[in-house]
């Protein structure tokens, strides 16, 4: 057990950059800048606000959005206890008050209404206004607002306007290149560079199908995934298919087309 709560922490402080997106962040919260991550699924983008979180010495409020979040769900509430009616603060209300960073991961999933509640603390003023308590709470010097989203996933229904989009200071993510990523797979689930990189390579073969047959790619969340049961004795190709090729996608044909280019790495 204290072993395995070692490894959490060490993974949860572990981040390789790739565009200068350490310095980037680093200097908009210094100034007091919104910053908004683009960029597909498990690419690290939250592995990404962690270490920044981490490395600046803030606390981290970490929000996974969704289509039923409410604008209370980021303020907070009157809640009854004791015989008596309080408040409680939301996530996105206790960083303000603490000057804690907010991650607000895929926010375009949440309604329109609540990110509304956003645009006053995007732009100069830094203000939350808290309608149910009649309270304005002038942002901490240290607090960071930061959406994330996909936009792959984006369409009429589910997609960030432009006047919220251009309040922000955007950086944009991709998975990275087999070599980085193979050292990250090595990092993270502590496995030797054979193993790694021929993850780091499959990965590569997979996401060139994604346009074709696949909604989403291979993520190097599903390889550290893999590579960690082949540390643990599981097959190469066994490892692959239940934590790569299944959770990609449900089409039989294509399950098996998939498993043909694992084969052909592994077999």
């Amino acid at each position: 057990m204290e072993n395995l709560k070692n490894r959490q922490q060490q993974m949860q402080s572990y981040y390789h950059e790739q565009n200068n997106e350490i310095e980037l962040l680093t200097q908009a919260w210094n100034n007091q800048l919104p910053v908004l991550l683009k960029g597909p699924t498990g690419c690290g983008k939250t592995r990404f606000v962690q270490h920044m979180a981490e490395k600046l010495g803030r606390k981290l409020y970490t929000v996974a959005c969704h289509e039923d979040l409410t604008a209370a769900d980021l303020l907070g509430r009157h809640l009854i206890g004791d015989g008596k009616t309080y408040w409680q603060d939301g996530p996105l209300t206790k960083a303000v008050r603490e000057g804690a960073i907010c991650y607000l991961d895929e926010v375009v999933e949440a309604r329109k209404d609540t990110i509304v509640v956003l645009h006053p603390l995007t732009d100069d003023r830094r203000i939350l206004p808290i309608d149910r308590t009649g309270e304005t709470l002038q942002a901490a010097p240290e607090f960071m607002l930061i959406p994330s989203y996909n936009p792959g996933y984006q369409n009429l229904l589910k997609g960030m306007k432009p006047s919220t989009r251009q309040r922000f200071i955007s950086l944009k993510f991709d998975y990275p290149n087999i070599d980085i990523e193979s050292l990250i797979i090595q990092k993270e689930s502590q496995v030797s560079a054979d193993i790694a990189k021929p993850l780091a390579e499959l990965s590569h073969q997979l996401r060139q199908l994604k346009d074709h047959d696949l909604e989403e790619s291979a993520s190097t969340r599903l390889l550290i995934y893999a590579a960690n049961l082949i540390k643990s004795g599981i097959s190469k190709v066994e490892a692959c298919q239940s934590a790569v090729i299944e959770p990609l996608t449900d089409d039989e044909e294509v399950i098996a087309a998939l498993m043909e280019v694992v084969k052909a790495k592994f077999g």
